[in-house]
C-alpha cells in the first residue's frame, strides 16, 4: 500500500485521536483519554513551534500513521522530544513507520537539534528494537536533559545524539 507522509495541518485532529486512542487503549491497555492528552487538541501551538513539528501519513486517503517533536530547551542546545509515533495495525511493516521516523530526523538535523530523547513503556518490546535499529540508546532517567518534557506513564527512555552536537 502507498502512503503519503505530510506535515499536519488543521483540521485532522479528530483522525489523530481516531488513530491513537484505540492503539493506546486496546491494544496497548493504556488507560488514558484525550482529555488526558491535551497536546493532541493543540498540535500546532505543541508540536509545530521552534524546530519542532509534527507529520501524519496517510494512504487510500486516511490517516495512518502519526509522529511528532517537541522542541524543547534553548537553542543552539535543548534537545526535543520524540512523541506520538503512532500506526494503524494494518501498516506496521510497510515502511510507514521508519518513513515517519526518517522525516522526523531529516527534519531534526535541519534544524541543528543537538539531540532526540523519547520516553516509551516496558512492554513495548517492538518499539524498543525499532528505535536501537535507529541508532537510539538507552538512557537511565537520570541521564535525560533536565528541560526534558517527560510523562508520567514512561519508564524507558532513550536518546539519539547527532554528531554536530556540542557535548552536554
Amino acid at each position: 500500500m502507498a502512503f503519503l507522509i505530510q506535515p499536519f495541518r488543521p483540521g485532522l485532529e479528530s483522525q489523530v485521536l481516531d488513530l491513537i486512542l484505540p492503539i493506546q487503549q486496546i491494544e496497548f491497555g493504556v488507560p488514558i483519554t484525550a482529555r488526558d492528552q491535551p497536546d493532541l487538541a493543540r498540535i500546532p501551538e505543541v508540536y509545530q513551534t521552534g524546530r519542532g513539528g509534527f507529520w501524519v501519513g496517510l494512504a487510500e486517503g486516511r490517516l495512518v500513521g502519526t509522529i511528532g517533536l517537541i522542541d524543547f530547551g534553548c537553542p543552539p542546545a535543548g534537545g526535543a522530544a520524540l512523541r506520538k509515533m503512532f500506526l494503524h495495525q494494518d501498516l506496521r511493516g510497510s515502511g510507514l513507520a521508519q518513513a515517519l521516523l526518517d522525516t522526523l530526523l531529516d527534519h531534526a538535523r535541519s534544524q541543528a537539534l543537538p539531540g532526540i530523547w523519547l520516553g516509551t513503556l516496558p512492554h513495548m518490546r517492538a518499539a524498543h528494537r525499532f528505535y536501537e535499529r535507529n541508532g537510539f540508546q538507552r538512557v537511565a532517567p537520570e541521564g535525560l536533559p533536565t528541560d526534558f518534557p517527560r510523562m508520567a506513564v514512561d519508564t524507558v527512555f532513550y536518546a539519539l545524539e547527532f554528531a554536530h552536537a556540542a557535548p552536554r
